[in-house]
């Protein structure tokens, strides 16, 4: 059976918002009681006492959140250089078996172009190109016989080198993402690489998204 403490941390955890909250001092302990009373009441299986999970909150360890978001924070001051693209569109089309060969011509020809950007997620159903709109021609030309299931225009993207260190400190993205997602950005598309995160934004948000990466490393 579920200790008081136990119930309590599991429902907090399932808001990584709330944790962070808790630990800034931004939440009424009490208020926060009383709404997880009914679902921890439930959990235990009887009645428990609103001072028992004000108890519970108090007692909770936010030792591993603090010690986390301290080496993310460290680190954000080393991030490296940004990077900003404009005019881009995506496609995404239903995985098929001439797919990639239509995958292969376009990579080919657009690798001849030193400045181009082109990049592409694989899924287990679908495929999504991120490329520069002046490729559209192209891939409405090597892509035209495969079932397209959305194409997204005006779109820009923000690449930030990140340290070699962000490999051993989860997180990281979790970091980066919530503060756009507070700011009410969203996020089209994702592109990673070892030490590159790209975030790929309406055009009309690229500029926001810029600034809110470019003061997570300015925090320091």
């Amino acid at each position: 059976m579920n200790s008081i403490g136990t119930a309590t941390e599991a429902l907090i955890n399932r808001s990584p918002f709330l944790r962070e909250a808790m630990a800034e001092d931004l939440i009424n302990i009490s208020a926060l009681a009383r709404k997880l009373q009914p679902d921890i009441e439930e959990m235990m299986g009887k009645k428990v006492n609103e001072g028992a999970i004000v108890m519970a909150i108090k007692r909770m360890t936010p030792g591993l959140y603090q010690r986390l978001n301290m080496k993310i924070t460290n680190m954000m001051g080393d991030l490296g250089d940004f990077l900003v693209r404009n005019n881009l569109t995506d496609f995404t089309f239903e995985n098929s078996d001439t797919l990639k060969t239509a995958q292969t011509l376009l990579f080919e020809t657009i690798s001849k172009e030193s400045d181009s950007f082109f990049a592409l997620c694989q899924g287990v159903t679908e495929t999504t190109y991120v490329l520069q709109e002046r490729h559209s021609t192209l891939v409405e030309k090597y892509f035209a016989k495969e079932r397209m299931k959305s194409h997204n225009l005006n779109l820009s993207s923000v690449t930030v080198v990140l340290p070699n260190l962000n490999n051993e400190i989860y997180g990281v993205y979790y970091y980066l993402l919530k503060h756009l997602a507070w700011q009410g950005i969203n996020i089209v598309e994702i592109v990673s690489t070892s030490t590159e995160f790209t975030v790929v934004v309406r055009q009309a948000d690229v500029e926001s998204a810029f600034s809110i990466l470019m003061q997570l490393k300015r925090k320091l």
